[in-house]
């Protein structure tokens, strides 16, 4: 596993992999055992889309792994200037030893990983979030003790956490249903991926997608770079809610997951989202565990 781009470039066993790593991570730090696998290393961290999860959880992984994380902002370098990805790829690339980007264009991550010479990890791009997905399926697992053959309801915007949620849980042998609004469906190349697989459903019908569902996701209706079309949004996003009636239809000991800024009454009501808080959280923590993984996997020896 030289980088992570997106989902469906892991196997299952690298999936499996990274999860086994997290949860290895994660009760070592609880325990105060030193774990610098990426003592001396930097990590380059760079920001065209504003974060708190992942800026937060990036550095403090590498601190706690012994690297150094250097936060980039595009702004104040020469890529928000029209220098081109493929020269700030072979630069960064005789300076740090692995870069994490957080932008708009997937082209500009996989751009980065073919022009340098070092690993890149996608933080989150329009297309998809492969970090917070492995944070999920993380959680998912401490709760429930598996992945396999449970099945995970997915309703609201067919963006880039759709995308991820989609082919990372197929990839685990969970059954997916969707529901998205006409028009705001998952990506083309999600959806040919997802056909080869008869456990996948996509529906308009929100309350058809979380029956028997043991995981509900949610995500906000409008996305950073979406803010004009907010009220457009939620005209077409009205009914796509995890709700006391959604809540009825999948099993009674379902969770609950959002990977966060919630914007309560519009995707997920308070009621729900504060009755599945602990859960919720939990998969916000999971960030800085799974993402050590990821770089442990990705820069360490």
């Amino acid at each position: 596993m030289k980088h992570l781009l997106k989902m469906m470039d892991l196997t299952t066993e690298e999936i499996i992999d990274i999860l086994n790593l997290a949860d290895q991570l994660k009760y070592e730090l609880k325990h105060g055992i030193a774990h610098n696998h990426l003592q001396g290393k930097t990590l380059g961290m760079i920001f065209e889309k504003a974060s708190t999860r992942t800026r937060v959880s990036f550095e403090t992984g590498m601190y706690q792994l012994g690297g150094y994380p250097l936060f980039l902002s595009a702004n104040e370098m020469q890529i928000g200037r029209g220098e081109p990805v493929e020269d700030t790829a072979r630069v960064l690339s005789r300076y740090l030893d692995g870069i994490m980007i957080r932008t708009f264009k997937q082209e500009e991550v996989e751009k980065l990983a073919e022009y340098g010479s070092i690993p890149v990890i996608n933080g989150l791009t329009d297309f998809c979030h492969p970090c917070q997905v492995l944070a999920d399926l993380l959680t998912v697992r401490e709760y429930k003790n598996k992945l396999d053959g449970l099945n995970m309801c997915y309703i609201g915007d067919g963006n880039n956490m759709a995308n991820s949620l989609i082919v990372g849980c197929l990839k685990v042998g969970m059954n997916v249903s969707a529901a998205c609004p006409e028009g705001y469906c998952p990506d083309n190349t999600v959806l040919e991926f997802a056909k080869s697989y008869d456990n996948f459903r996509l529906t308009n019908i929100p309350v058809e997608a979380a029956a028997d569902a043991d995981v509900l996701f949610t995500d906000v209706w409008a996305s950073m770079g979406q803010e004009g079309e907010a009220e457009k949004r939620r005209i077409a996003f009205k009914g796509y809610q995890i709700n006391d009636e959604i809540m009825s239809a999948a099993h009674g000991d379902a969770m609950v997951m959002h990977c966060l800024p919630a914007h309560r009454e519009e995707e997920i009501t308070a009621k729900v989202f504060e009755a599945h808080a602990g859960e919720i959280f939990d998969e916000a923590e999971n960030r800085l565990h799974a993402q050590k993984a990821v770089m442990v996997k990705v820069m360490g020896k």
